[in-house]
C-alpha cells in the first residue's frame, strides 16, 4: 500500500467514526469561544506510546486534525518496566510539543512479577489509565494504533483459545469499553484496521517520523510476540496476504455476532419476567438459542462470560431439577437460582450470617442509610400511614437478621401470623428471605423487609408519618 493509500484509508475511516461518534469540545474550549455551538472543536485523544505504530496515527491524525479543526490530545501511559521507559516519555512530549499537540502521561504500577501476569495486568491497567486521562481533558473519543496485522493476530489467538463467533470477531472499527475505560460514554476507535503493519512502516521510513522500540515486543514468552515473530512469518510464505483474509474473517463474524445479538434480544423478552427468566418460556427454545439468550442475560448484568461447557451444564440443572429444589450454581460473579420456574440471579454473599451483629443505630431524619453489612439500604419514606416521625427519631432502633419465633400482623384487619407464614404468601425464595433484615425497637417488631410494617407501632394524622423500605444491593451494576 502506497502513502497515498495508506492516508486516504485512514481519512476514510476516522471521517466514518466521526459520524458515528457524537464528540464534543471540552467545556473550557466551549465555554471561552465565540465560535456558534454547531461548528465548535471536536476532541479526540491518541493512545501514544512512541512506538512505530502510535507514532504513525500521530502523524496521520495531525495532518487530518489541523485540516479539519479537531482538537487533538495524546496520552502517554509510562509503564515502569523497561528502563528505557523515562526516554520514552520525554521522547512522547518533546514530540507533541513540536507539534503542538495538548500530551498528558500517567505512571502505572504493576503487581505482578510473572510473565503471564505482566502482560495481562499492564493492558488492563494501561486502559484504566487511558480512561482517567481522557475524563479528565473531557475527550471523549480515544485513537488507537491497531492495524491489519493485529487485527490477524486477534482473531488467530482466539481461534487457538477455542473461542466462539464473539471472540473470532476481533476488534471493532469503533466500540465502548465501560469496562476498560471505565466509563460508558467514552468511544474507542481504530481507524488503521485496514492499513497493513508495513505499510505504516513505510509511511515512517518516507516521512523521517522519529519513533521508539520497546525491547518487550520482541519477546516471545508473551503470547501475541510469539505469534507475530514465530507463527505469522510462515503462514505469510505459504498464504501470503492472509492478514487481509482474517481482517475479513473478523468482519463476517462480527456480522453475524450482531445478527446473535439481536436474536438473543427478542428470545430475552419473551423469556423475561421482571429481572428474572421463566423456564417454561426457556423450554420453548433449542439449547443454541439457550446458550445465546443466557449468554446476553449475563452480558447484561455485566457478568463474565462462562465456558461452552459450564453453560451447558447449568442449562441441565435449570431444566432438570424438581420444582421444589433448592438448586444453586455457582458463577464466578454471581449465583443461578431457580424458584417456582423462575431462573434468578444473585449476588455471591459468603459472609456467615451467625457472625453478623445485632447493630444498634438512631435516625435523625435521613432519607436513607446504608448498612454494608447487611448489603442494602433502608429507606426512610412519608406515608400515609407509618410510624410518626417524632417518635421514631426517640428510638433505639436495631437491624438483625431472623431469630426465629418473629411475627408480624401487616394490618388492624389481618390476623398476626408469623414470618416465614408471610414469606411462604408473598413467594419470596428461601435464598432471600435468610437474608431480610428485621427493624425493631426492644422487642418490638416495627418492620420485616420483604414483608412490611407491623401495624402496632402506627401512627395517625396530624403526626408526620415514615415508612421503612429496604432495598438490597444489587448482583451487578
Amino acid at each position: 500500500m502506497q502513502e497515498t493509500a495508506v492516508v486516504e484509508a485512514f481519512e476514510r475511516a476516522f471521517g466514518e467514526i466521526l459520524t458515528r461518534v457524537c464528540v464534543s469540545a471540552p467545556q473550557d474550549i466551549a465555554a471561552t469561544t465565540n465560535v456558534p455551538a454547531s461548528s465548535q472543536q471536536t476532541a479526540v485523544a491518541i493512545a501514544y506510546s512512541g512506538g512505530l505504530d502510535s507514532s504513525a496515527l500521530l502523524h496521520l491524525a495531525h495532518h487530518y486534525a489541523t485540516e479539519h479543526r479537531i482538537r487533538l490530545f495524546a496520552f502517554h501511559i509510562h509503564h515502569g518496566i523497561s528502563p528505557n521507559a523515562d526516554r520514552w516519555l520525554a521522547h512522547c512530549k518533546e514530540e507533541c510539543l513540536r507539534l503542538g499537540i495538548t500530551f498528558d502521561a500517567r505512571q502505572i504500577k504493576l503487581p505482578y512479577d510473572g510473565k503471564s501476569g505482566v502482560e495481562e495486568a499492564a493492558r488492563i491497567r494501561r486502559y484504566a489509565a487511558l480512561g482517567e486521562l481522557c475524563r479528565a481533558y473531557q475527550v471523549g473519543l480515544l485513537l488507537t494504533a491497531h492495524h491489519e496485522d493485529d487485527q490477524a493476530e486477534t482473531v488467530l489467538l482466539q481461534l487457538l483459545r477455542g473461542s466462539g463467533v464473539a471472540g473470532m470477531s476481533g476488534m471493532d472499527v469503533v466500540n465502548i469499553a465501560p469496562d476498560l475505560l471505565g466509563d460508558e460514554n467514552l468511544h474507542m476507535a481504530r481507524p488503521l484496521l485496514s492499513v497493513s503493519r508495513a505499510a505504516l512502516s513505510n509511511l515512517v521510513a518516507k516521512n523521517d517520523i522519529a519513533y521508539v522500540d520497546d525491547e518487550s515486543n520482541t519477546d516471545p514468552r508473551y503470547a501475541r510476540n510469539a505469534l507475530r515473530h514465530q507463527v505469522m512469518p510462515v503462514l505469510a510464505k505459504v498464504f501470503p496476504g492472509f492478514q487481509g483474509r482474517f481482517a475479513r474473517t473478523a468482519q463476517h463474524a462480527q456480522a453475524a455476532q450482531r445478527m446473535l445479538i439481536e436474536l438473543a434480544a427478542q428470545d430475552l423478552e419473551m423469556c423475561a419476567d421482571g429481572e428474572c427468566l421463566d423456564i417454561q418460556q426457556l423450554r420453548k427454545l433449542s439449547s443454541d438459542r439457550m446458550d445465546n439468550v443466557l449468554r446476553y442475560w449475563f452480558g447484561s448484568h455485566r457478568m463474565r462470560m462462562p465456558s461452552t461447557s459450564w453453560l451447558s451444564e447449568m442449562r441441565t440443572q435449570l431444566l432438570d431439577a424438581k420444582e421444589d429444589a433448592q438448586l444453586c450454581v455457582t458463577h464466578a460473579d454471581c449465583h443461578i437460582r431457580r424458584h417456582r420456574d423462575r431462573v434468578y440471579l444473585t449476588p455471591r454473599l459468603n459472609d456467615d450470617l451467625s457472625m453478623v451483629e445485632l447493630l444498634v443505630f438512631r435516625w435523625q431524619g435521613e432519607e436513607k442509610i446504608y448498612f454494608a453489612g447487611y448489603h442494602g439500604t433502608l429507606y426512610f419514606e412519608p406515608a400515609e400511614q407509618g410510624i410518626d416521625s417524632e417518635w421514631l427519631q426517640q428510638q433505639d432502633l436495631q437491624i438483625h437478621y431472623r431469630q426465629g419465633g418473629e411475627r408480624l400482623k401487616p394490618a388492624l384487619n389481618r390476623p398476626t401470623k408469623s414470618l416465614k407464614y408471610h414469606y411462604q404468601a408473598l413467594d419470596i425464595p428461601a435464598w432471600e428471605r435468610e437474608r431480610l433484615p428485621l427493624i425493631t425497637t426492644g422487642k418490638h417488631l416495627l418492620f420485616a423487609a420483604g414483608i412490611g410494617m407491623d401495624c402496632h407501632q402506627l401512627g395517625a394524622k396530624p403526626a408526620k408519618l415514615i415508612q421503612f423500605r429496604w432495598q438490597p444491593d444489587l448482583p451487578a451494576s
